[in-house]
């Protein structure tokens, strides 16, 4: 079967289906997955990545303290938006265990990580746990709980008042939406450190406070308030634009399921799941989350790994009749707003007019 650049219907996510066409066999590939080497640590790898990564982000606040207060900072603007989310992905590989062997020291860089970047490790890591765990179930995937979004027909039909207004044009209003991705990051920290619940509440608190102390003195200290103002609109706009078009391609306009009716592991992971084709340029642009289905066959495996990968699941998804979904970036778009806008359809149908009551 070639490899699927379309996406998948919902009846491809049949439990029946699902424990008989991989499940069995999911062992058998981990085995050739292991023997291959491509669950093992690349120390080399990530020394070079993080050290760059955070060479660049020096020299730009160097940058940034040198051009003064001038409107050319909006340019630093959009670097920074760029490196926030190149140490996003860092913070990402680092909460799935890519990168150090001991849990201890990948969660204590993801908090480093955190901390430049003003979101919580320790709540995205909870969160991004659950979607592992249940991706593109209805009630289950927190990645599906956008409220200004419907992402199934079911959603469309629960959405009242502003969001019924945003759902129904939600196709339009899509890439401008992610302007607020950023806010809505930072938002959901500070939301997650006022919970008594929270793990490591203090000094997730603790890290946040520092972040955002030293990202405001910075920013108003150097930049007059109208140069500030619009450096922090840039920065945190097209942050939440990178990420979200990084993050969306992955599942969104892919099979959602709900209710009891859960797949099997590889089916859940698979055909929930869309892979960007890649080159070194899209690979480094989506911080290798375009092999989004290797990574969650595999959460583990380090990044660089995931496109030796491919070839040895892509085979195993075929011999097996297990739908593999491939396309181009520009592609995968299409279909991610192509899905936003038929799942809202009835929010755009003429409700029906009410029938007059003869007195």
């Amino acid at each position: 079967m070639p490899p699927r650049t379309d996406t998948a219907s919902a009846a491809a996510l049949s439990p029946l289906t699902s424990r008989d066409t991989g499940d069995r066999d999911y062992v058998e590939l981990s085995r050739e997955i292991r023997a291959a080497g491509l669950l093992k640590r690349r120390r080399g790898y990530y020394a070079v990545k993080i050290g760059l990564t955070f060479l660049a982000f020096a020299a730009g606040c160097a940058a940034f303290a040198l051009i003064g207060d001038s409107w050319w900072q909006l340019a630093t603007a959009v670097f920074f938006a760029v490196m926030s989310t190149q140490l996003a992905f860092l913070g990402h590989d680092a909460g799935h265990q890519q990168i150090f062997r001991s849990r201890a020291a990948n969660d204590r860089l993801g908090r480093v990580l955190g901390g430049v970047i003003g979101i919580s490790y320790q709540w995205w890591t909870g969160k991004h746990t659950r979607h592992h765990a249940h991706p593109n179930h209805e009630e289950s995937d927190p990645d599906l709980d956008i409220p200004l979004l419907a992402f199934t027909r079911d959603q469309s039909r629960d959405r009242h008042g502003l969001v019924r207004w945003t759902a129904r044009n939600q196709a339009v209003l899509f890439f401008p939406l992610l302007l607020l991705e950023g806010l809505s990051l930072h938002w959901a920290a500070v939301k997650a450190v006022r919970d008594p619940a929270m793990p490591r509440r203090r000094s997730e608190a603790s890290i946040q406070l520092v972040s955002l102390a030293c990202y405001l003195t910075a920013v108003f200290l150097v930049l007059s308030p109208p140069v500030a103002i619009a450096f922090i609109a840039v920065h945190q706009g097209l942050w939440g634009v990178y990420m979200g078009c990084s993050f969306a391609p992955g599942h969104k306009g892919m099979p959602t399921y709900s209710g009891s009716a859960t797949p099997g592991f590889v089916a859940r992971q698979v055909l929930t799941s869309r892979n960007v084709r890649g080159s070194r340029w899209v690979d480094g642009l989506l911080g290798g989350l375009n092999y989004q289905i290797e990574h969650h066959l595999f959460p583990t495996m380090p990044r660089p790994n995931l496109p030796r990968a491919q070839p040895l699941v892509r085979t195993f998804c075929a011999s097996r009749g297990i739908d593999y979904a491939e396309c181009g970036l520009l592609r995968s778009y299409r279909y991610v707003l192509a899905h936003l806008h038929e799942v809202s359809t009835p929010l755009r149908s003429p409700r029906p007019a009410a029938r007059e009551v003869s007195s």
